[in-house]
């Protein structure tokens, strides 16, 4: 699948430590193969229509969406802050 990112991911991300940005890149890399990459834990946002989040490490999750081929990533962060607003 083609990866693409909002402009609010693309901040989000400019502000994490390095090893996290690390951390995010390669589960950037098991979404766009495999969607159900164990390590990605991803699912569906209950109560948010068609909005997936996905697992960075123990504190830091992504949300994306699937619109046709392409992965839209909406957000990384730490984990309360990015399911707040996903």
């Amino acid at each position: 699948m083609k990866i693409k990112a909002y402009e609010r991911f693309r901040r989000a991300y400019r502000g994490l430590p390095s090893e996290v940005q690390k951390r995010v890149d390669k589960q950037i890399a098991f979404l766009s193969e495999n969607i159900h990459h164990p390590s990605l834990r991803a699912k569906k946002i209950k109560g948010r229509v068609e909005i997936w989040e996905a697992r960075v490490d123990y504190q830091h999750r992504l949300t994306f969406e699937i619109v046709e081929d392409t992965i839209l990533l909406r957000v990384v962060g730490n984990h309360d802050v990015v399911l707040k607003n996903p």
